[in-house]
């Protein structure tokens, strides 16, 4: 069983002052794949915040997937991209990719998402964008890359040449 963490980076739901519906919805969806959910959180979209708790799950919790929600667009304010980079070692830009691909058959500003996906250490970080009608979009392509993806990076199945 892998363990995830949903992390939603909203000023706004931060507050209080706009509910938070992406960050529940990944949740359940992990939870209906077998994830074990350590946490699901709302925070700042302040670009130490968001670091500072990415760090936290990978290095210190031990997940083994941290799926972002919301501060992919181009607002000021929007530093979850960012932040990503910031903290991953090694860029999965074939996520993001696939995400924008699949996004765009439904809307045309797909493109507009800046998220990012990569690895830090033995952790799979995936930005996706905030609003509800995204994150379904999104997580229907991630479904047959989350396996997969994972067992390799934690070393639990061959190398995708090897299939």
């Amino acid at each position: 069983m892998f363990k995830a963490v949903v992390i939603t980076c909203s000023d706004k739901g931060s507050k209080g002052l706009r509910e938070d519906t992406s960050g529940p919805y990944i949740k359940d969806f992990l939870e209906n794949l077998k994830f074990e959910i350590i946490d699901q959180i709302v925070i700042s979209d302040d670009l130490e915040t968001i670091e500072k708790h990415l760090l936290h799950y990978a290095d210190e919790k031990g997940a083994d997937l941290i799926i972002t929600t919301g501060g992919t667009g181009f607002s000021p304010r929007d530093n979850t991209p960012e932040a990503t980079k910031n903290v991953i070692k090694r860029e999965v830009p074939g996520i993001g990719e696939m995400l924008r691909y699949e996004s765009y058959k439904v809307t045309k500003k797909a493109y507009l998402s800046r998220g990012v996906s990569g690895i830090r250490d033995r952790t799979l970080i995936i930005n996706l964008p905030g609003s509800l009608k995204a994150v379904k979009e999104n997580l229907e392509c991630l479904d047959n890359v989350l396996d997969h993806g994972l067992k390799l990076l934690k070393r639990l199945d061959a190398d995708c040449g090897e299939e």
